[in-house]
C-alpha cells in the first residue's frame, strides 16, 4: 500500500487529493494535511466583503467530505520535510503542527510515498510595514483574503456607509500593498464592488475611489496584458480596463509600491522613483505573497531548503530556473509536469510552486525597488494543475516509476476567469474572459502570444449570472456531490 501526502487543502489541493482517492481507492492511502477546517471558495470573498454573501455561503467544513472521501485528513500546518527520512528509517516523512482545537501544537511526523506541496501562499502583511498583522486584520487596511478578512472588510465597508449618510465624505484606497504583488484581479473585483454597492445605497457622490496597484498599465493583471476579442475587434485589456474605471469615476495610480501604510495614510514609490502618499478613510490592499516557509531536512539532518525551495519559499519543480534576462524568456522556461528535480516523489502545485519568473515584464525604479506583479497561479489553472499532478502521482503507484507524466503547462493552458464589477439579481456586472495561454508564446502567436480567436471578454449582466453559477457549480464539486467529476476545473 503506498501512501500520498498532500499539503493544502485549497483549490489545487483539494482537487488532488479528492480526484487521487477517487482514482486509488482504498487499496492505497491519501492523506491531506492543512490548517484549516474549513474549505473557502476564495473568489467569492470579494462578495463577503461588501456584505453581499455570509462567511457561511463561501465555506464549508472539510472533515465530514474527506470522510465521506476516504481521505485521511490532519487538522495541522506543515513544517518541515525530510525527503531521505532520518538516521532510524529510509521512509520520507513530513513534521506537522496541530491547529486543531485542544490539540494546538501537537507535533507529529507523517511518512509518504509520495508528496504534493499545494500549501498555497502565507500572505505576507508584514512585508508592508503598517499593512497588517499576521491574521490581516490591521488596524489601518482590511483584507479579503480569507472568509474571516472579508466579514471585517464588510463591517468597516458598512461604517463608512452610515458615515457618508451622515454626510461625511470618505475616500476609499483599493489594489495592491506592496511592489510584488499577484492577485490584482481580487482588488480589481473589490472596487468595483465597492462602487456598484455605494450607489446602490445612494452615497456615492460622498465618496471618492481610487485604485493602486503595482501593474505597469491598467490590465496588467500580472499576465503582461492581452489582447483580446470583444464586439468582433482585438481589443487589448488597457483599453478595456481604462474604460472601466473612466466609466465608473475611479481614479487610479499604477506602478506603484506601497512601502509603508499609516493610519489614513499610505506612502508608495513609482516606477520612475517618485515618492507619494495617498490618505485613505477606508482600505483593501492585498498583500504579497511568498511560501510558507517550510524546511527541507537530509538524512543527515543538515538543512537543505535552499536545494528544495526558492527564496520566495516556493518548491522547485521542472522549470528553467536559469532563463536570465527578459530577452531570453520563453514559454518553454515554464514546468510542465511539477515535479521536484532533486526527488522524483514530490510535487508541488498552484501558488506553491515556484515560478521561473515573471509573466509580465520585469521594471525596476531607478532607486532599484523592483516593482512588478508576480504570476498568478490561482483559481482555474489550480485546479488543472492539482488534477494533472494526482494523475501522475497515481500513475506512478499504479503502473510503476517508469510511467509517463501528466503535463500541464501554462504556456500551453487556456484558462476563464469572471471578474464580478457588482452583485446583483438584474442590474448585476462581470467582465467574462477567457486567456489563451496563461503565460504567452510569442513564437507561435507573434505580435500578441497569444491566440485570439481563444482569448475574448464580454462584460455585462450575463458575467455576473456566469459568475453567481460558477459559485455554487464550484462549491457542488468541492463538496464532492453527485456528478462532480464532470465539473471542469
Amino acid at each position: 500500500m503506498a501512501r500520498l501526502v498532500v499539503l493544502g487543502g485549497g483549490v489545487s489541493g483539494h482537487t488532488a487529493a479528492t480526484f487521487a482517492a477517487k482514482w486509488l481507492g482504498s487499496s492505497h492511502e491519501v492523506v491531506v494535511v492543512t490548517p484549516n477546517a474549513k474549505w473557502n471558495w476564495i473568489p467569492s470573498n470579494i462578495w463577503v466583503g461588501v456584505g453581499q454573501m455570509t462567511k457561511e455561503e463561501v465555506t464549508f467544513d472539510l472533515a465530514p467530505v474527506y470522510a465521506q472521501a476516504g481521505i485521511i485528513y490532519h487538522q495541522a500546518k506543515a513544517l518541515g520535510i525530510h525527503p531521505e527520512g532520518n538516521e532510524a528509517s529510509d521512509k520520507p516523512y513530513v513534521v506537522v503542527e496541530s491547529t486543531k482545537a485542544g490539540e494546538e501544537g501537537q507535533v507529529e511526523n507523517i511518512e509518504y510515498d509520495y508528496l504534493i506541496n499545494a500549501t498555497g501562499p502565507k500572505l505576507n502583511f508584514a512585508a508592508t510595514p503598517g499593512l497588517g498583522d499576521a491574521n490581516g486584520l490591521g488596524e489601518h487596511t482590511v483584507s479579503v483574503c480569507t472568509a474571516d478578512h472579508a466579514v471585517h472588510a464588510a463591517e468597516e465597508l458598512q461604517k463608512c456607509v452610515e458615515k457618508m449618510k451622515a454626510g461625511e465624505r470618505q475616500k476609499f484606497l483599493i489594489g495592491t500593498g506592496h511592489g510584488m504583488c499577484t492577485c490584482q484581479g481580487a482588488a480589481f473585483e473589490y472596487i468595483f464592488n465597492i462602487e456598484h454597492e455605494l450607489n446602490k445605497a445612494g452615497v456615492r457622490d460622498m465618496a471618492d475611489i481610487k485604485w493602486i496597484s503595482n501593474e505597469s498599465f491598467l490590465g496588467d493583471f500580472g499576465v503582461g496584458g492581452l489582447h483580446m476579442k470583444a464586439m468582433g475587434f482585438a481589443v487589448s485589456s488597457r483599453i478595456f480596463a481604462e474604460s472601466l474605471f473612466v466609466e465608473r469615476n475611479v481614479e487610479w495610480i499604477i506602478g506603484a509600491h506601497v512601502n509603508k501604510v499609516e493610519s489614513g495614510n499610505v506612502h508608495y514609490e513609482l516606477l520612475d522613483g517618485s515618492m507619494g502618499e495617498e490618505s485613505f478613510d477606508f482600505s483593501m490592499l492585498i498583500p504579497p505573497f511568498a511560501g510558507v516557509g517550510l524546511k527541507a531536512i537530509n538524512k543527515a539532518g543538515e538543512d537543505i531548503t535552499a536545494d528544495i525551495f526558492a527564496p520566495n519559499g516556493f518548491m522547485k519543480v521542472d522549470a528553467n530556473y536559469a532563463a536570465g534576462a527578459y530577452e531570453n524568456w520563453k514559454a518553454s522556461d515554464w514546468p510542465e509536469t511539477y515535479q521536484n528535480p532533486t526527488y522524483s516523489n514530490m510535487f508541488a502545485c498552484g501558488i506553491a510552486f515556484a515560478p521561473p519568473h515573471p509573466i509580465s515584464k520585469p521594471m525596476s525604479s531607478p532607486n532599484g525597488t523592483p516593482i512588478v506583479p508576480t504570476p498568478p497561479r490561482t483559481g482555474m489553472p489550480s485546479g488543472i494543475m492539482g488534477k494533472a499532478v494526482a494523475h501522475s502521482v497515481c500513475d506512478l503507484i499504479t503502473k510503476g516509476a517508469d510511467a509517463p507524466l501528466q503535463k500541464a503547462s501554462m504556456a500551453e493552458m487556456g484558462a476563464a476567469c469572471v471578474a464580478s464589477a457588482g452583485k446583483g439579481l438584474f442590474d448585476g456586472t462581470a467582465a467574462a474572459m477567457t486567456i489563451y495561454p496563461v503565460v504567452p508564446n510569442f513564437e507561435k502567436y507573434p505580435g500578441t502570444g497569444r491566440d485570439t480567436d481563444y482569448t475574448f471578454g464580454e462584460i455585462g449582466l450575463a458575467g455576473h449570472w456566469i459568475k453567481h453559477i460558477l459559485h455554487h457549480l464550484f462549491i457542488w464539486k468541492a463538496k464532492l456531490k453527485p456528478g462532480w467529476t464532470l465539473i471542469p476545473e
